[in-house]
């Protein structure tokens, strides 16, 4: 047995490097944080001058680590080994309880008697062979690591560099597709628009042209006829009876001059379903996009026919049997299932969504603060006045209401949710379906007073979403 303990030393340590492509351990795709456990005699370290797993080796041709330490490892051998302090013996034995160098007598009678121990160059086969394990697994490890650099990461630059030019592609290719339909739209209403102006330019010249003829012609008429009138003796004035009558009858027929709806240019020229939703688009998923309005209904204008949530966000309508008074209050309806919301919106932009799940007969839409709210006419009922701009459901139809007029509006399908986008300074009130972003209706109007949010349920529930 030597006199020198070198523990980690790896005497003669034979490096077998592998072929990752076809060693079957790296069939799978390498990770960084892997851990590759080896089996007894599996390795692809052996020891030429010892032993690994407890069986001599007999490779030859190897790579050997000689006596000393390994300048690429970083790991100095241990210096000689010391005698037993106590006892001036060679340590050849080495105790696991404590974990140190001890010698026989130690062992028999001194300080570890009864402990574990083993012989030194038992102990030193193991930490042979746990550091050719360890290193083992480090080698295969780096191995891993070196594949999933060169082919997955490899692999993902080039898959990325082609998605991200797919998606550029992908996002001129839509800006360019609306872009052209812009374009196209922009060029097509500013040909509508300017028709409908040379149509209202040529009516009021005709109208201009017709009118100033026909004055001309009555104040000559009136001129005749105040002359006769002065200058005629009462033989002349009866003998021009019948002049007088045939010019006076010719003024007659003149008729009153009036303003009609041909003077004015029809609003409508310039309206656009691909134009609005853009629009609507915009403003409600643009960059510059705006929080919706937060609105909850006000509990003394709810009618006794509906019930509100305690969060003031759900109408619910009541069956009779069901129904409790509520008590009086000037705002509050008394007879058509009616609510309204705050806060007031007089500037600036809204948008609201309510969830109208299943109900058969709603109304959802605006109102001015002055609204009638008493008795069962129609100027307490939404839609049906001039105060009231509302979507109306009733037994599977959807149409607008205003003033008693009702616009039908084709759908293929019940929105589940129906939103509004109030635009203020455009004067614009846009009904539309908040899932596909569908354009149900557009109201243009020069609204003269603050609106409030109103509804009307005539069947389960709707409420405001959030």
């Amino acid at each position: 047995m030597s006199a020198e303990y070198r523990l980690c030393e790896l005497a003669s340590v034979s490096l077998h490097v592998c072929d990752p492509e076809n060693d079957p351990r790296l069939d799978d795709p390498p990770k960084l944080d892997d851990r590759i456990n080896v089996s007894e005699g599996g390795g692809l370290f052996t020891i030429s001058n010892g032993s690994v797993n407890g069986e001599p080796s007999t490779k030859t041709g190897e790579t050997t680590v000689g006596d000393g330490a390994d300048s690429s490892s970083g790991l100095s051998a241990p210096g000689e080994s010391k005698l037993c302090s106590k006892h001036g013996c060679e340590q050849e034995l080495f105790c696991s309880t404590e974990g140190k160098l001890t010698c026989s007598q130690c062992v028999s009678d001194g300080s570890c008697q009864g402990h574990t121990v083993t012989e030194l160059v038992t102990r030193a086969t193991v930490v042979r062979n746990q550091l050719v394990d360890v290193c083992e697994k480090m080698q295969l490890q780096a191995l891993r690591i070196e594949r999933f650099i060169d082919r997955t990461l490899t692999a993902r630059e080039r898959a990325v560099q082609a998605d991200a030019n797919s998606a550029r592609e992908r996002v001129l290719a839509q800006v360019n597709v609306v872009r052209e339909a812009l374009e196209e739209e922009e060029q097509r209403l500013l040909e509508v628009v300017q028709r409908e102006e040379e149509r209202v330019e040529q009516c009021l010249l005709t109208q201009r042209a017709h009118w100033t003829q026909t004055l001309q012609k009555l104040t000559q008429t009136r001129i005749r006829l105040v002359h006769t009138l002065t200058n005629s003796t009462d033989a002349m004035l009866v003998n021009s009876n019948q002049e007088i009558f045939d010019r006076i009858e010719d003024a007659d027929g003149i008729g009153e001059p009036r303003d009609t709806e041909q003077l004015s240019l029809n609003r409508t020229c310039s309206d656009s379903k691909l134009m609005n939703g853009l629009w609507a688009s915009a403003i409600l998923l643009g960059q510059s996009a705006h929080s919706s309005t937060r609105l909850q209904f006000e509990m003394q204008t709810v009618c006794s026919l509906l019930s509100l949530s305690d969060d003031q966000r759900t109408l619910t309508f009541l069956p009779k049997r069901r129904r409790q008074s509520l008590p009086d209050d000037p705002a509050r309806f008394d007879s058509w299932p009616n609510a309204l919301c705050s806060p007031l919106m007089s500037s600036g932009t809204h948008s609201w969504v309510l969830d109208v799940g299943t109900s058969a007969a709603f109304k959802v839409g605006v109102c001015y603060a002055s609204m009638e709210r008493k008795g069962s006419g129609n100027n307490a009922r939404l839609g049906y006045n001039t105060k009231s701009w509302v979507l109306s459901h009733y037994d599977g139809d959807f149409s607008f209401c205003h003033d008693g007029c009702n616009v039908g509006i084709a759908v293929a399908k019940k929105p589940k949710r129906v939103g509004l986008l109030l635009d203020w300074p455009t004067q614009t009130l846009l009904f539309y379906d908040p899932d596909s972003m569908f354009v149900l209706h557009v109201v243009r109007h020069a609204f003269s007073e603050p609106l409030q949010a109103a509804c009307a349920v005539a069947d389960q529930s709707i409420f405001i979403v959030h």
